[in-house]
């Protein structure tokens, strides 16, 4: 069975291609066409497929179009409802099943040789919840929540035997996920884009507008949710993009923050009961990427083990589309489903770019001496990842101990300097240093650092005292436990700071010209890219790395 996902009426499209139950590629069109998030998630761009990322899925594999049983594309347009009755307010929602009707016809034009009768229609929620309860080996709960699908914000249900019961979907206009894109909004970020910088400032506010939300926000006792009208301007002003942020705006973000975790509670309860006791919960959807979140569910939960789908965001249907069609589990092993390099290629693009460069006996410890030396580090290896995070494969590395690392950090990357920056350990090392979910490779949930670690990795710990983790396992990723080996043989500290390799407003760096570009314009120190090591110092001259 050959199937192609195809995620693409919102934003983040993307294509995943499985056969024979085995997930062989997955990734977001903006990796390929270098546009954030691949289009705006306006209904004029609905049209738009990710043709580039789906051409190479199938190139992957040694693939033609003629070649799939079936594309599933991750939207059903007869699920959806007149926007008079969704009541969002935009008069051309109409576009969006529009062009999902002749998704088919589009598609066969972007991919010649397929047949327009292989693509099926996966509606959007139930794709979500694939990507999430097919990818576990287990029978799970699964909580789907985000913006909007055709009609709905909301799935709760489980997967038993690799089928899917439904318990309840929200309807429409009734939205967690675009509650959380209105503060956004409001405060000045890009919506659809930004949503995670509001979860970082809700950790400087205090939730002095709980009591009002928890009256406009409420879980209703049967797995769905009511939100009334929200009068933001009345609780802080509109801040422009450009403005002053205040302590009214941080307030807003920590109170909206805190009851969206307190309904995600109840709803996840509710899940949990209504499954029958299921001991694993699954999650999906963009409000499924809310790490503060999830870490609560954990914790106060009912679940014995809670996980989330690395591409919980749109991104994710695709390969959710392509499991939904198959209906059996394909347990998710790594998020390195994206495009990669063989040494010999890197080495032809390091020689096109006529940069210095050396093959040091072991990239790992040449990159752990550099951050020993206070250093920043731009490490590329492997292939890219699936999905929001940088897990190791497309990151930026840094020092943990010093304090001035996060401000160097969103210097360097053009951030907000409220912006937290987040660490990686070794598996066997995150019990002495944090608290929390374990393991978490794939850096969806947030952990306590324990008291005695906090001034010793300042530059990780979060105003809260908190860290967003990645546990780094040696069977699924020895390259980089090795740098941190190295590195805590140097300082003593098992923990490195990992930040997305890419600037400000700019996709992940993708393709060994891309990491030579980011080397060029950015002060950082080494360029890790395979095995070969190209230093600042020796390509602009003017002294060394750091010390």
């Amino acid at each position: 069975m050959r199937v192609l996902g195809i995620n693409a009426i919102f934003h983040d499209p993307s294509a995943a291609l499985i056969v024979d139950g085995r997930v062989l590629a997955a990734a977001e069109e903006e990796r390929f066409s270098r546009r954030k998030h691949g289009k705006r998630p306006v209904p004029f761009s609905a049209w738009e497929l990710p043709e580039l990322s789906a051409a190479w899925c199938l190139q992957e594999a040694g693939l033609r179009p003629g070649d799939l049983d079936a594309v599933a594309y991750s939207f059903d347009p007869a699920l959806c409802r007149d926007q008079a009755d969704l009541n969002l307010g935009d008069p051309w929602d109409h576009l969006r099943a529009d062009y999902a009707r002749r998704a088919p016809q589009f598609l066969a034009t972007a991919l010649p040789g397929l047949d327009p009768d292989q693509v099926r229609f996966v509606p959007h929620h139930v794709a979500h919840a694939a990507s999430a309860g097919l990818s576990v080996p287990e029978d799970s709960a699964v909580l789907v929540l985000d913006g909007r699908g055709e009609s709905a914000s909301h799935l709760a249900g489980a997967y038993r035997g690799g089928k899917l019961e439904t318990f309840r979907c929200q309807e429409l206009p009734h939205s967690l996920g675009l509650l959380y894109e209105d503060l956004t909004r409001h405060l000045g970020f890009l919506h659809s884009s930004d949503e995670y910088k509001v979860m970082a400032l809700a950790s400087y506010g205090q939730p002095r507008f709980l009591g009002l939300l928890r009256e406009l926000v409420r879980a209703d006792g049967a797995g769905g949710f009511t939100i009334d009208r929200i009068d933001w301007d009345a609780l802080a002003k509109t801040r422009a993009a450009d403005g002053e942020m205040t302590e009214a705006h941080a307030d807003l973000a920590s109170s909206v923050q805190a009851r969206l975790e307190e309904v995600l509670l109840d709803l996840a309860r509710w899940t949990y009961d209504a499954s029958g006791g299921l001991s694993t919960l699954t999650m999906a959807g963009g409000t499924a990427l809310n790490c503060v979140a999830n870490a609560r569910i954990a914790a106060e939960g009912p679940f014995d083990r809670v996980w989330v789908q690395p591409a919980a965001g749109d991104a994710g249907t695709a390969l959710g589309a392509a499991l939904a069609l198959g209906s059996e589990h394909v347990p998710f092993t790594t998020a390195a489903l994206g495009r990669g390099w063989s040494d010999d290629e890197l080495e032809a693009e390091l020689r096109r770019a006529a940069v210095p460069y050396t093959r040091p006996a072991s990239i790992a410890a040449e990159a752990a001496a550099v951050l020993a030396r206070n250093g920043i580090v731009a490490w590329y290896q492997g292939r890219s990842e699936y999905g929001p995070r940088a897990l190791g494969h497309r990151s930026l590395l840094a020092h943990p101990g010093d304090r001035d690392t996060q401000t160097r950090m969103n210097d360097v990357k053009g951030r907000e300097q409220f912006r937290p920056i987040a660490p990686m350990v070794r598996a066997e090392r995150f019990h002495d240093i944090f608290d929390g979910v374990f393991p978490s490779p794939y850096m969806l949930f947030v952990h306590r650092v324990k008291p005695e670690w906090r001034d010793r990795i300042p530059a990780v710990t979060h105003v809260d005292g908190t860290a967003r983790v990645q546990t780094v396992h040696t069977d699924t990723e020895p390259l980089v436990a090795a740098m941190l080996t190295e590195f805590e043989q140097l300082t003593g500290l098992p923990v490195v700071v990992n930040t997305s390799l890419n600037t400000a407003g700019r996709p992940m760096v993708d393709t060994p010209r891309e990491a030579l570009e980011l080397f060029g314009s950015a002060p950082v120190d080494l360029l890790a890219i395979g095995p070969f090591a190209v230093h600042r110092s020796r390509v602009f001259g003017g002294g060394s790395e750091p010390r």
